[in-house]
């Protein structure tokens, strides 16, 4: 049996809902999901009726390395504009594996973040 959280509804898994979904439009539109490597989603931050959600996105490079792509999305979850949302895309790094694993552990550790980056499986946030 699913636990229920807060108005009665189960919680959704790590990367999903609706700010994730327009994020992982967003990803597909600018990254071929059959060249995904990993997904890493960080705990989405929910304040004064919007949310906050970033993703770190990887693919295989021709030379082995990860290109690495940061990936944000702002959903107006509350009020008026309710459902309005900003999107950014943007591929910062080429990184070996290692480095890559380490950054997302120092950047949880320097924000605060109780909970680490989450892996999605590509499958999980695009639909076939």
């Amino acid at each position: 049996m699913a636990s229920i959280g807060a108005g009665g509804f189960a919680p959704l898994a790590p990367g999903q809902g609706a700010g994730w979904a327009k994020l992982a439009a967003a990803v597909e539109a600018q990254v071929p999901p059959a060249e995904i490597e990993t997904i890493y989603v960080f705990h989405p931050i929910k304040r004064a009726g919007k949310e906050w959600g970033t993703a770190v996105v990887t693919r295989k490079s021709d030379d082995g390395r990860l290109r690495v792509y940061t990936a944000r999305y702002m959903l107006v979850v509350r009020g008026k504009e309710r459902g309005q949302s900003k999107i950014e895309v943007e591929e910062v790094a080429l990184s070996p594996a290692e480095v890559l694993a380490q950054v997302l552990q120092a950047t949880a550790d320097r924000t605060g973040d109780a909970e680490p980056p989450v892996e999605v499986a590509p499958g999980t946030w695009f639909a076939d």
